[in-house]
């Protein structure tokens, strides 16, 4: 495809390739279809997307974003006040501490079924999963193959907006720890 482009109109990189495709898509797009597109190998594309990342983090107002085997460009978390005013947008709906609560089960344990979120909650989450879907934090990923066959559910692109984070590998380790009354407890490390 670059090969009937004059060399004078050839991008300076791959990046800035990478960077002007990101800059068109109407949504992620999958890592192969960017080697595809570019007739570059995965493993290229993958180290050209990470040095875009490291550029774009500088105090640029975009970043980019991976979500599974997607990625795409988004305004840099930090700027969502303004582009919200700019755009007239009431501020970022509120999630309430079921909601949250709700949200970290699916994002450490997914994907995971409403029962596996009741059995940790300890409380039917039928409404906050609604919720949830409605403002398209969490989707259905499949179904498991036991009895019933139940809905699995995993964290969306918009979750990881919400939270200003450009991938789940973001998100802080997490580890379970005996209390002395037997109970477990998630500690968050920084």
């Amino acid at each position: 495809m670059t090969e009937d482009l004059p060399k004078s109109l050839l991008p300076s990189s791959l990046e800035s390739c990478l960077e002007a495709i990101l800059f068109v898509a109407a949504g992620p797009v999958p890592v192969m279809q960017l080697s595809q597109a570019l007739d570059r190998p995965v493993d290229e594309i993958e180290k050209a997307l990470s040095n875009l990342e490291m550029h774009l983090v500088q105090g640029r107002g975009i970043s980019l974003q991976r979500h599974e085997s997607r990625v795409q460009l988004t305004t840099a978390p930090i700027l969502a006040p303004i582009i919200e005013n700019f755009l007239g947008l009431e501020a970022t709906a509120r999630i309430s501490r079921a909601g949250l609560e709700t949200l970290a089960i699916i994002a450490y344990r997914q994907p995971i079924t409403r029962p596996g979120i009741d059995a940790i909650r300890g409380v039917n989450s039928d409404g906050v999963l609604k919720s949830l879907l409605s403002k398209g934090l969490v989707q259905e990923m499949g179904r498991t193959e036991g009895p019933g066959r139940p809905i699995l559910y995993g964290t969306t692109t918009e979750f990881l907006q919400h939270f200003g984070l450009s991938s789940l590998g973001q998100m802080p380790p997490y580890e379970l720890s005996e209390a002395p009354d037997e109970e477990r407890h998630v500690i968050l490390k920084d």
